[in-house]
């Protein structure tokens, strides 16, 4: 019997329902554990945590690069390496969204990808892997280093629209805490995260309002510390009397910009926020509370372990999930692995005009790191 065309969309909206019910059950269903791995692959951490030291050691870039791909990856799908995958015909991926096309560190964690993939191989997760290099790298910098709960399946898709929703740097306060809330993560979340700035840089072109025609003024933001915009006035072109393409990267931490410490935290209370995001936190009470308390790295590097474990923690596929996999490499999903096929060149990009979140920007490093885009990442 043929169903009236309103009943029939009607099972149709029924069966989508159920589908994204069960897709948010085997997403939320499963949960990560500290050493998941440690009868599985009890090499593993060790071996990461090797890969990255040798990148460190030559790039202490990767620390706010690795921040900001984990961020990327955890705010669009969830923590599942989606931002790894790459495009395939007709179905572009994450990786070449406009946020994303300054991402860098793939090649370091196809790296960390080949060591652990020798000694256990198919057991390990791109998206596991992220997270722990993230964390040796923010170690290495001077922060903290802490637990990574594991068991973190990799998503079998990416889809490139999805990332165009990413947090932009030059949101107000409001809309930050709001793209924060809906993944999850309350204020407290998004000051320990932004905290991260610490290491981080940004292209001129996202602050030069600020410098030049704050409000269409024609003069700076008056809540930024008046010798910090001179100084910057002199490495920033004036795009509004200038036709440069130059967008040289600037430290978001003035003070100690290759350590992870709290000093970012200082240069707020100082007046020395460069992006419009960074102002807003000390001028609005209720984070600038939060900001005075993270002056202190006694109460920073706690509050960013806990932030960072629960944004590691948006969306993940565990168990036995058909959403997920354990990648044998992680640009490119098992169903269409080639073990002799290398990752794909990364598109070149000129992001002056792009927007950007906010978790980490890159530093300024050839290679193709030269802007940041959207983040940014704390």
């Amino acid at each position: 019997m043929q169903l009236p065309a309103r009943a029939s969309a009607s099972v149709l909206l029924l069966c989508v329902t159920a589908w994204l019910h069960q897709e948010l059950i085997w997403r939320a269903s499963g949960s990560t554990v500290v050493g998941f791995y440690r009868k599985t692959c009890p090499e593993a951490e060790q071996l990461i945590d090797g890969v990255i030291r040798k990148r460190f050691a030559l790039d202490k870039s990767i620390t706010p690069a690795l921040l900001r791909m984990l961020f990327h990856d955890a705010f669009v799908r969830g923590a599942d390496a989606s931002i790894m995958l790459d495009s395939l015909p007709g179905h572009p991926a994450e990786k070449d969204a406009l946020p994303n096309l300054t991402l860098r560190g793939f090649d370091v964690i196809d790296a960390a990808k080949t060591a652990v993939e020798a000694v256990c191989p198919g057991v390990v997760s791109c998206a596991d892997i992220l997270v722990l290099a993230t964390r040796d790298a923010v170690a290495l910098a001077g922060g903290p280093r802490y637990d990574v709960p594991t068991g973190r399946l990799d998503s079998k898709v990416s889809i490139k629209d999805d990332a165009l929703g990413l947090p932009s740097p030059s949101f107000p306060i409001e809309q930050s805490r709001e793209s924060f809330l809906q993944k999850g993560l309350d204020q407290e979340d998004m000051v320990a995260l932004l905290g991260a700035h610490t290491v981080g840089v940004a292209l001129c072109g996202f602050f030069n309002d600020r410098l030049f025609n704050f409000h269409g003024t024609g003069e700076a933001d008056p809540n930024m510390n008046p010798v910090l915009a001179a100084r910057l006035s002199t490495v920033c072109p004036n795009p509004f009397f200038t036709e440069s393409n130059a967008d040289p990267p600037i430290n978001l931490d003035q003070a100690t910009p290759a350590v992870f410490d709290s000093a970012y935290f200082h240069q707020l209370v100082a007046g020395n926020g460069i992006l419009q995001i960074d102002q807003e936190l000390i001028g609005d009470p209720s984070a600038a509370s939060l900001v005075h308390n993270f002056t202190s790295p006694d109460a920073f590097f706690p509050a960013f372990v806990k932030s960072i474990t629960k944004m590691s923690n948006i969306g993940v596929i565990t168990g036995s999930s058909p959403l997920g996999e354990v990648r044998f490499r992680c640009n490119v999903s098992n169903s269409h692995a080639h073990r002799n096929v290398k990752p794909a060149p990364r598109p070149q990009a000129k992001p002056r005009f792009a927007g950007r979140t906010h978790l980490t920007k890159p530093p300024n490093v050839p290679h193709e790191s030269t802007g940041e885009v959207r983040p940014g990442a704390p």
